[in-house]
């Protein structure tokens, strides 16, 4: 179940997260139910510890990095999510408007698809196939 919820919302949050940049001017209804997702996953990753630990072949700086690099996400994805919801229902927030946030957001994530997909390949540790859908995994 921890699996399915944690492959689920990271696959829906990118696909939301990419409606919503994609539409520019996105509908209130799109907005909102990214804002949800994403603040729903930080939610689930606090009260569930759904951030995998580094695994055992990361090591040195990485390995210790590793953690914080995850929070760093996290706490990122969820300053874009309440940016969006803020300016969705018309209120502005100090700091960075929701659309830079985000775009920043999916830069990070990008990075951290790539990272994951050299842990799989060069460390061959699997990274890959704990966040994909079971129905893929004869391909990786």
């Amino acid at each position: 179940m921890r699996r399915t919820l944690t492959i689920t919302l990271h696959w829906l949050n990118l696909m939301l997260l990419l409606f919503v940049l994609g539409d520019g001017g996105a509908t209130v209804w799109l907005s909102l139910a990214y804002a949800a997702s994403a603040l729903g996953m930080c939610a689930l990753a606090l009260a569930l510890g759904l951030m995998n630990g580094p695994g055992p072949k990361l090591t040195g700086a990485v390995r210790a990095l590793h953690p914080w690099l995850h929070r760093a996400l996290y706490l990122l994805l969820a300053w874009g999510a309440v940016a969006l919801a803020a300016e969705t229902l018309g209120h502005a927030l100090p700091g960075p408007e929701a659309r830079k946030l985000l775009l920043a957001l999916l830069a990070a994530s990008a990075l951290h698809a790539t990272f994951n997909l050299w842990r799989h390949t060069a460390l061959g540790d699997g990274a890959l196939r704990r966040i994909t859908p079971r129905a893929v995994h004869h391909i990786l």
